[in-house]
């Protein structure tokens, strides 16, 4: 299961043609899917499953929202099987809802040991309010250290996402914790 989180770089593109829920489709770098993200439709609390592939044979996290339909919700992730916590996600509420997007990375104990924030409140206020034709870049910071970047690529119809890990040479981010958020960002951000 190492293997799967091991990777610098990862591309995370929404699955075309769904019409209940979301799916994502996680890359390596050469292209093969490594993690295959499914979010059930109708459901009161979001809850985000992480599969090796698309058949879900295999579940090796969970995302779970701790309230039900909240600005600033937390989800808390988990590793599937075990459920032992590794962190959680929380969005700052109506801050990121309508000016620049910002969420507060947590540990297994809750404690504040980073952030992701919107690249520029500039653009961000474009991309809301006149055209979403911009693409969003995320930088991760843990404690006071940049260790990640997600940046969407640019595709009207397919969205897609650059995951960059190389930053992180002292491994200050569970990758896992990253994909997660990279999940979030593209189904929870990508609904605004």
């Amino acid at each position: 299961m190492e293997e799967l989180f091991s990777r610098n770089t990862y591309m995370l593109r929404k699955k075309f043609f769904k019409f209940f829920g979301e799916s994502f489709h996680i890359f390596d770098e050469q292209g093969k899917v490594v993690l295959f993200a499914s979010m059930k439709a109708f459901k009161l609390r979001e809850d985000i499953r992480l599969y090796t592939g698309e058949d879900k044979k295999q579940e090796v996290l969970s995302i779970q929202a701790r309230q039900i339909l909240d600005v600033s919700a937390t989800y808390d992730v988990f590793v599937s099987g075990t459920q032992q916590k590794i962190g959680a996600l929380r969005r700052k509420g109506v801050k990121s809802y309508f000016l620049k997007d910002e969420w507060v990375i947590m540990d297994a104990f809750d404690k504040d040991i980073g952030f992701i924030k919107e690249d520029s409140m500039l653009f961000a206020l474009i991309r809301r309010f006149l055209t979403n034709l911009i693409p969003q870049t995320y930088y991760v910071d843990i404690g006071g250290t940049r260790v990640c970047m997600f940046k969407q690529r640019f595709n009207p119809f397919v969205p897609k996402m650059d995951i960059d890990f190389s930053l992180d040479t002292g491994h200050l981010l569970d990758h896992r914790l990253g994909i997660a958020a990279a999940v979030l960002l593209g189904a929870i951000e990508g609904r605004q």
